[in-house]
């Protein structure tokens, strides 16, 4: 465990000694101390600074916020019910658009509870279990840079976006080499992942770690000590842990209030248990603390990838079973049993057997979890997608009321949330 106020650039007299009280958000202004008449405005949600169709109604008294009620479902399609009608393996695509800043991470995701609920995650190669890892690793930080680059522009930091897309653009490269696209990537299958890493795709990945850091130091003095930073972040946002816990906060923003819990380590996946990494956690829970929570998050998936590089088995990156994966096309077309598996999966989809599983992912929002309840056959009866930007945009009512109009654009950017998997 690794807290952000031990980090080099956080001035720790001050902060253990905030964080020695717990620290609740301000409480709205009571209506004898009113300056006027209130105002009701809405942000959103063509505001850029929502960071997608996210409508706020703020009710203010002056330039305080005394009420807010986040208005979500713009951007609704349904993927719930759409997944009810295909195959397990159709609505893989449909779970690139979730955290679309993150494909790889939801494929991944959405794969392990199928695999859970067919019984054959203890199964997976170990090739398969690291390349998964190299791609929510690199999933994490491309999403957590676009996070901290949307988050520097909204408080006036344009230069540091200009140093994050910079590097973002690389990973998409590394992911266009890896899986043919660069945005929707669709890479996962169930059993395993669609073809093995390219040739010399481990060292450009390698040349890309070394890089990266560098990238994060320079974004780490441009901002960790920038006083307009500093003061737009700084004990603006706080949330308590009693809070954090009450609403269901997952990810970077639970742990940037203290709270020690990732799934990686709590309840670990794939290869996870074999690696070393931290988890850092903030001491007092606001704006700046999921600030420097996230950017060490980013140093420690630095770390988790290029053990995976070190350590990667050789093997097959699928498994061998005709029933869940389709079968090799040199062997479709000259074998009648490979035929049959063929034809029988692309029409009727993997024969799931009949139960209900639950399954989460530690996604770079939070908690990306998939409920998955079947009557066996080809297509689930029922799913549920339990997206973290969802859950965590809920605090909004309770974290706004107190602040200025303007810690509003502050604290949007430190929740880091996407509308895509918020509304699904």
């Amino acid at each position: 465990m690794a807290t952000v106020h031990d980090l080099e650039f956080r001035d720790p007299q001050a902060r253990i000694a905030a964080a020695s009280t717990e620290i609740a958000a301000p409480t709205p202004p009571e209506s004898p101390d009113m300056q006027g008449e209130r105002m009701v405005l809405n942000m959103g949600p063509s505001h850029p600074a929502t960071h997608g169709v996210l409508r706020i109604v703020l009710e203010l008294d002056g330039e305080i916020i005394t009420r807010a009620e986040p208005d979500v479902g713009y951007l609704h399609r349904g993927d719930e019910k759409i997944a009810e009608n295909m195959t397990y393996t159709q609505f893989i695509p449909y779970t690139d658009r979730l955290d679309y800043l993150a494909p790889l991470a939801n494929n991944v995701a959405y794969a392990l509870a199928v695999e859970k609920l067919e019984g054959i995650d203890k199964d997976l190669p170990p090739r398969c279990q690291y390349i998964r890892v190299i791609c929510c690793e690199l999933a994490r930080i491309s999403a957590h840079l676009l996070g901290l680059g949307a988050f520097a522009m909204d408080v006036g930091a344009l230069t540091v976006f200009l140093h994050t897309f910079t590097e973002r653009e690389k990973i998409y490269n590394l992911i266009e080499a890896l899986t043919g696209a660069r945005f929707t990537t669709s890479y996962t299958r169930i059993g395993g992942v669609a073809r093995d890493l390219p040739p010399g795709w481990i060292e450009q990945c390698r040349k890309f770690l070394e890089e990266v850091v560098v990238n994060f130091d320079e974004s780490e003095k441009l901002l960790t000590r920038n006083r307009i930073f500093v003061d737009r972040t700084r004990d603006v946002g706080v949330i308590s842990k009693a809070d954090a816990i009450d609403y269901g906060l997952t990810g970077p923003n639970l742990r940037g209030s203290g709270i020690d819990y990732d799934l990686r380590k709590a309840h670990p996946y794939l290869v996870y248990d074999q690696l070393k990494f931290d988890i850092p956690i903030g001491s007092v829970g606001d704006c700046y603390d999921r600030y420097l929570v996230r950017m060490e998050e980013m140093r420690q998936s630095v770390l988790i990838l290029r053990q995976c590089l070190d350590q990667l088995p050789d093997g097959p990156v699928l498994i061998p079973n005709g029933k869940t994966v389709l079968p090799p096309k040199e062997k479709v077309l000259t074998k009648m049993e490979e035929l049959i598996h063929q034809f029988i999966l692309v029409t009727q989809g993997e024969n799931a057997p009949p139960g209900e599983i639950y399954f989460s992912a530690e996604n770079p929002k939070g908690e990306l979890g998939f409920y998955i309840n079947s009557k066996g056959g080809g297509t689930p009866n029922r799913l549920k997608i339990r997206a973290p930007s969802f859950v965590n945009l809920s605090i909004l009512p309770h974290l706004l009321p107190g602040h200025m109009m303007s810690d509003t654009v502050s604290i949007l950017g430190s929740l880091d949330f996407v509308m895509g998997e918020c509304d699904r």
